[in-house]
């Protein structure tokens, strides 16, 4: 059960309080700047049943302030409850608020431009209703994914269906290396990346003022049907002009930034730029919670200096992928100035601190941005920090370890809290003090040494109920949304003992798998594969998937030779001719079901379903050597 907020929460509260102008309300009139309708509680059903999206569960934001909640983090999430159709300016419309991120529609000579289509294909149907319903029934034109994160193209299938595209009528539009980039976020590091982000967005925390209020860059996920349309238009070099559908827009590619594969718009006849998530109303993330390759600040700082040069004395608005816009040239010199050195700022301290000998936590703990920066509210981190950013920065450039040889070699986790809780004296004498620093208001000391006996005695009660307890305080004093996600559900787990049931949309889109070249499956095979059982497995296998490529033992066919030796699975496009010692034929419509796990490859061996010719023992050996991954391994206990 939830605790109400300790004396020193609300001491930090006050704190914070003092540090902002709470009576400037410009991004209030901006975020509410332009409203046409919307939907009660921009309610979204879904198509399984319950609702895919609905703002009702944080109507508890128009009241007062609960001492739970960080009161910078509290003026945010008020803002992200904001939904509806907007007219950013003449011909460019977004609906905000029916997802984490926002949907934009640009008018042209005979329909719409979508940019970005949400999470879920749910999501993007109400909006593209919303929409259509006060601007007319304009078709779609085409699609632009500004970048490869699920929350700008899950929902393609809610504005534009496969045949269409295939047809050739409407074509989508990304930045290059984008499927590649999306495939690996969904599949080599998928299974812990959505775990982890779990505690990030607080998916399994109910909406309220002891548990999810927001998450930074916008309310929060959802669920639905998601899907993946590959795009048929790749822009490649750094800067590209097209015209479609009559709408002119430069392309600013922007790789490592945000994302791995990205890219801002420019409309100079509508002096509109689109900066994707590339500047938002808040310091974003240099390495998610949830994992992610680390993103380039120097690189981010850079291309935000482009656009300020290139694109911002041309326009009258900047508007992103996420919260609302800005309008106005000395405004929007400001915020895209401001979001340039934000990152550069990051960049070029943390990397004078490395210079002198300083690990990324005492980075972290001395690093704060000039004042002016810091009361800027688009360079709060209601999504980011600036410690976990400085980890970031230290991590791209050093990688994880700290330069200590101590550190070279540390015991596990769970071996080296047995060997802290004995040299601190036992389980009862750390929960003793714990509990007097918890009463002082030290709660980043108390989960750092409750965490080792909850790692030493998972079992122990009363050290993962004043763990919980110190993480549920972090929680209420934190600004940034992810940070206090993250907290309270940790303090569930803890308290339930456990990770919750699998949550709905945790598993890899059939979509993504329809598109998925054979390389990719294999791949992600690969990483199955536990090599000490595998370790004396000799194998060359064909396989094929009917209709891919050209290449393989048919005309038509992918064809991938398969290596297995040393524990290691290999493969490269190509046959091992009447070397093979068997040649597998998967259908693409297959490859879903392979990807559930071994179970179900062993299944579909057993009863014949998977077409082989050659040594189907051998395969069957492979498969009983893979893995098979838990998505909701523990987190804060062993």
């Amino acid at each position: 059960m939830a605790r109400a907020a300790h004396p020193a929460t609300v001491a930090a509260h006050e704190r914070t309080a003092g540090e902002l102008d709470f009576s400037d309300t410009r991004d209030f009139e901006d975020a509410q700047r332009g409203f046409i309708a919307t939907i009660p509680e921009a309610q979204i059903p879904a198509r399984a049943g319950g609702l895919a999206w609905t703002m009702r569960g944080h109507a508890f934001l128009e009241g007062p302030r609960p001492d739970t909640v960080n009161p910078s983090l509290w003026r945010m999430a008020r803002l992200n409850r904001i939904h509806g159709l907007f007219e950013v300016c003449p011909r460019i419309y977004q609906v905000r608020g029916f997802c984490l991120a926002n949907i934009t529609f640009v008018e042209g000579d005979e329909g719409i431009i979508v940019i970005d289509p949400l999470t879920f294909t749910e999501h993007a149907e109400a909006a593209l209703a919303l929409y259509r319903a006060h601007r007319g029934a304009r078709p779609v034109r085409a699609v632009v994914y500004t970048h490869s994160h699920r929350d700008h193209y899950g929902g393609v299938r809610g504005v534009v269906s496969p045949e269409q595209v295939l047809a050739g009528r409407i074509p989508v539009i990304a930045p290059e290396g984008f499927t590649e980039e999306a495939f690996a976020e969904s599949m080599l590091a998928g299974v812990p990346m959505r775990r982890r982000s779990l505690y990030q967005f607080g998916t399994a925390l109910p909406a309220g003022p002891e548990a999810h209020v927001d998450s930074g860059l916008g309310k929060a996920v959802g669920r639905g049907g998601d899907g993946f349309i590959a795009p048929t238009l790749l822009i490649k070099a750094p800067r590209e002009r097209h015209v479609v559908d009559g709408v002119a827009i430069e392309f600013q590619l922007t790789p490592g930034a945000e994302a791995p594969a990205e890219m801002n718009l420019f409309f100079p006849e509508l002096r509109a730029l689109n900066l994707a998530e590339n500047a938002c109303q808040t310091m974003h993330n240099l390495c998610p919670l949830r994992g992610a390759k680390t993103r380039d600040a120097l690189a981010w700082s850079r291309y935000l200096d482009d656009a300020l040069d290139e694109y911002v004395p041309r326009c009258d608005v900047v508007y992103a992928q996420h919260h609302w816009p800005v309008w106005g040239g000395s405004r929007i010199a400001e915020y895209v100035a401001g979001q340039r050195d934000l990152y550069r700022y990051l960049h070029d301290q943390t990397l004078r601190l490395m210079s002198q000998g300083r690990t990324a936590a005492e980075i972290g703990e001395e690093l704060m941005l000039p004042s002016a920066l810091s009361r800027q509210s688009f360079a709060r981190g209601y999504y980011g920090a600036v410690a976990h950013n400085v980890a970031a920065i230290v991590a791209h450039y050093l990688g994880p370890y700290d330069g200590h040889p101590a550190h070279l070699n540390p015991h596990p986790p769970v071996a080296a809290a047995a060997r802290y809780v004995h040299y601190m004296g036992g389980a009862a004498s750390v929960v003793a003090r714990a509990a007097a620093d918890y009463e002082a208001g030290d709660f980043r000391w108390v989960v750092e040494v409750l965490g080792h006996v909850v790692f030493a005695d998972p079992g122990h009660r009363a050290a993962r109920e004043l763990c919980a307890d110190a993480m549920e305080q972090l929680g209420y004093q934190a600004e940034s949304a992810t940070w206090r996600n993250s907290y309270l559900q940790a303090a569930r787990e803890l308290r339930s003992r456990g990770a919750p049931a699998v949550p709905a949309g945790i598993a890899i889109s059939p979509d993504v798998v329809a598109q998925l070249p054979l390389a990719k499956f294999l791949e992600f095979l690969a990483i199955r594969l536990n090599g000490p059982r595998a370790q004396d497995l000799r194998a060359r296998f064909d396989w094929q998937l009917p209709g891919g490529a050209t290449g393989g033992a048919r005309r038509g066919d992918e064809c991938q030779r398969v290596t297995l030796v040393n524990g290691a699975l290999n493969h490269r496009a190509g046959s091992h001719g009447n070397a093979a010692d068997a040649v597998i034929r998967t259908p693409r419509a297959q490859l879903a079901r392979l990807l559930q796990g071994p179970d179900e490859m062993l299944r579909c061996l057993d009863a014949g379903e998977i077409d082989i010719t050659g040594d189907k023992a051998l395969l069957r050996r492979l498969v009983l050597a893979l893995d098979a991954f838990d998505p909701m391994f523990n987190i804060v206990e062993p």
